[in-house]
């Protein structure tokens, strides 16, 4: 579809981002302004990961707490190659 010069990558941003209203989906300015700062905010903090070179989550279940606990590190030094 190419009219008024919508292209498809666009029409699959409004399917994803957009708000469904009956047979309609719909994304406007407010909406795209709001997932353009979300994205931002996204990129910033990639990038602290980046310059960190990349973040761990490891996480397991407590026998003895009945939760999730998680650690994370740096992986500044780590060798990110598959163990042999």
């Amino acid at each position: 579809m190419n009219q008024c010069a919508i292209s498809q990558q666009m029409l699959e941003i409004v399917k994803i981002f957009g708000v469904d209203n009956g047979d309609k989906t719909y994304l406007n300015k407010k909406g795209i302004d709001a997932k353009i700062s979300e994205m931002n905010s996204l990129s910033k903090q990639m990038e602290k990961m980046k310059s960190r070179g990349g973040v761990a989550l490891i996480m397991f279940f407590s026998m003895f707490t009945g939760s999730l606990l998680n650690t994370s590190k740096s992986m500044v030094g780590y060798d990110l190659e598959e163990p042999r």
